[in-house]
């Protein structure tokens, strides 16, 4: 039942329903299973090459289903039932995780069922961010959000070091076969959870056609081009900052792996912090100033650390960073769900995914050449004015949310 309008809506509550539970434990364990293969992948891959390249051929067979895939992901998402599109997927990443242990002395084989993994997940994750606004009401989306991103976080923190010991205590095989129970947990867990029908998507252009909408819807509505604007310029400097942070620990901060690690669950904490922040005080619904103050928190955060020589000031100015990432995503999320009506919601999803995507490779690929030619402080305050830049450019788009 819907909650009142003066009362604050919490997991915990939104927990207490059945229906809800399953999809978030669903959605839960699965982005376990992520994390789980992610890391055991990456390991096992330098493993068998002991090359950086190698490593990188993972990170590229991640990121190219997205890229590829995501078009045809989210019309299927909006033609065909969503509860069943993420059993399939769940399904699929049981049978290739299972096999991997078949074939791990054979590195291409290894990066085939890498690129097959991320094309599962590419049908999961939108079929799962459009389901939810079935599931619960319009006020209790940042909420329900708010309960996946915190077990999501928290599984990364625990599940990525538990990879690595799993694999080296027991083996890459038995690393596997916990990574395919986990997606098998999720196919179940969906399989018992009753949804209601949505209106499917007809085929109006042709396929093709139709499966290109999304990009379409993105540039239509003002909305959505703020929003979408925003996260390609995000995503310009998250790649970059992200795998570089390593680097400003030793050569600004002087720290060392363990000083790292500090940094690390600095971010960490500021990304659990953020949901509770945003379930207390917002009542309901979410509105675009969120999204876009939250790229203006991290693009400041930016500077500072490009900067500060204090490694308690970065730790600090990382946890606002956390913090404003969890809170950015989710209302983002949220936003999302209820702007973009029911039967494009798929593909407004899987255009933004490819977006971001393709945003963060290129920051990847161009984050680092630029930190040899111009060094780490012209990187972070270059991520930093991308970000401030994603912050004015959506107040401005957003300013009236309605379509042209």
């Amino acid at each position: 039942m819907p909650a009142a309008e003066h009362d604050r809506i919490t997991v915990r509550a939104l927990l207490a329903r059945p229906v809800y539970r399953r999809w978030w434990a669903a959605a839960a364990i699965s982005r376990a299973g992520d994390v789980l293969a992610g890391v055991t992948l990456l390991l096992l891959v330098l493993d068998r090459t002991g090359s950086g390249t190698g490593v990188a051929g993972v990170v590229i067979a991640d990121v190219l289903p997205v890229l590829l895939l995501a078009p045809l992901a989210g019309f299927v998402v909006d033609r065909w039932p969503r509860r069943r599109i993420m059993i399939s997927a769940d399904l699929v990443r049981v049978a290739l995780a299972a096999t991997l242990p078949l074939v791990e002395a054979h590195v291409f084989a290894i990066y085939a069922i890498a690129f097959a993994l991320s094309a599962a997940a590419v049908f999961f994750n939108p079929a799962a961010n459009s389901l939810l606004p079935a599931l619960v009401g319009e006020r209790e989306l940042v909420a329900a959000n708010s309960g996946v991103w915190t077990t999501a976080i928290i599984a990364q923190i625990a599940l990525a070091p538990l990879a690595g010991a799993l694999a080296a205590a027991a083996g890459f095989a038995v690393a596997f076969w916990v990574n395919a129970a986990s997606f098998a947990a999720s196919a179940v867990l969906l399989a018992g959870m009753a949804v209601p029908g949505h209106r499917a998507a007809a085929i109006t252009r042709g396929w093709l056609r139709d499966s290109l909408d999304g990009a379409r819807l993105l540039v239509a509505d003002r909305l959505l081009r703020a929003l979408a604007a925003a996260q390609l310029l995000a995503a310009l400097s998250a790649g970059a900052i992200s795998a570089l942070l390593v680097v400003l620990a030793r050569e600004r901060l002087g720290l060392g792996p363990q000083g790292f690690g500090w940094l690390l669950a600095a971010v960490a904490v500021g990304a659990v912090a953020g949901p509770v922040l945003l379930t207390r005080t917002l009542r309901g619904r979410v509105g675009p100033n969120v999204v876009f103050a939250s790229f203006g928190l991290r693009g400041l955060v930016n500077v500072l650390l490009a900067v500060t020589t204090w490694p308690v000031l970065a730790a600090a100015s990382l946890l606002l960073y956390g913090l404003g990432t969890s809170t950015g995503t989710i209302a983002f999320t949220s936003l999302v769900q209820t702007h973009a009506d029911e039967t494009v919601r798929g593909r407004v999803f899987a255009a933004l995914d490819s977006l971001f995507q393709a945003g963060r490779l290129v920051s990847l690929l161009v984050g680092g050449l630029l930190a040899d030619a111009l060094g780490i402080t012209a990187v972070y305050l270059l991520g930093s004015a991308l970000l401030l830049a994603a912050a004015a450019s959506g107040f401005a788009l957003a300013r009236d949310p309605r379509p042209r």
